[in-house]
């Protein structure tokens, strides 16, 4: 039997963890539906910085989810911030203490998406930052598409455009973030620590595929992946 609850070692993120849990449930207990879960400082060079081992885990619910094509307004933070991400959707629960296999088979779905921030506090306190949901503010997610032989997780590319101009083409998000199955997988054994669990119906954004972008008022900023089309958001 699966345990419901995997032991965390570091204080650190049982604390942040808890912080984050109950602004989550006020935010259910009010009404706002759940959308999902998202990772956060998951690369090699975060972790060493913070000295942790998986990448870092908060929610999403439908509050901060914007349609494709949105306006969002930026102008009163600190350091707004974009991550172009790949989204992925469970098709069944994912209990702690899965294996990476076990973690694969659990997406049934993918889509490019994006992530805006707000780093308005410290980002070498693992305690505050998880207190902080990990800076989120808004969420936009491209069309899903079913895996299968010809969308498969790991084969996923994206274009990050600037306007019209290319900022980036062809990344492999995994070359950042490693195996998006394992970061699905290590998200799943801390999700228990909120009181929760990764579940069916889930959209788990995996983490910026490139560095962070620093944003203004004015840009406009569109992701998309070949044979999954693209998402796109308007800045002001």
């Amino acid at each position: 039997m699966v345990p419901l609850h995997m032991h965390i070692e570091d204080q650190r993120i049982v604390n942040g963890l808890a912080a984050q849990a109950s602004e989550r449930r006020r935010l259910l207990d009010a009404g706002t539906r759940r959308l999902g879960w998202k990772a956060g400082f998951g690369t090699a060079a975060a972790m060493n910085g913070l000295g942790t081992q998986a990448p870092l885990v908060g929610f999403l619910t439908e509050q901060t989810l914007r349609p494709d094509g949105a306006t969002c307004e930026i102008g009163g933070w600190d350091k707004p911030t974009l991550e172009p991400e790949v989204a992925v959707r469970l098709g069944r629960d994912l209990a702690p203490g899965a294996s990476r296999e076990e973690a694969a088979a659990a997406i049934d779905a993918v889509a490019p998406a994006i992530e805006l921030v707000d780093l308005h506090g410290p980002t070498d306190d693992v305690e505050a930052i998880l207190a902080a949901n990990i800076f989120h503010r808004h969420v936009l997610l491209g069309a899903f598409r079913p895996v299968s032989d010809d969308v498969r997780l790991d084969a996923v590319r994206l274009d990050v455009l600037e306007g019209d101009a290319i900022r980036a083409e062809g990344v492999d998000a995994t070359e950042l973030l490693g195996d998006l199955a394992d970061v699905v997988r290590h998200l799943a054994d801390q999700i228990p620590a909120t009181g929760d669990r990764l579940q069916a119906g889930d959209v788990v954004i995996t983490g910026s595929a490139v560095p962070a972008i620093p944003v203004s008022p004015g840009d406009r900023i569109t992701v998309r992946a070949a044979g999954l089309g693209q998402v796109e958001v308007h800045l002001a």
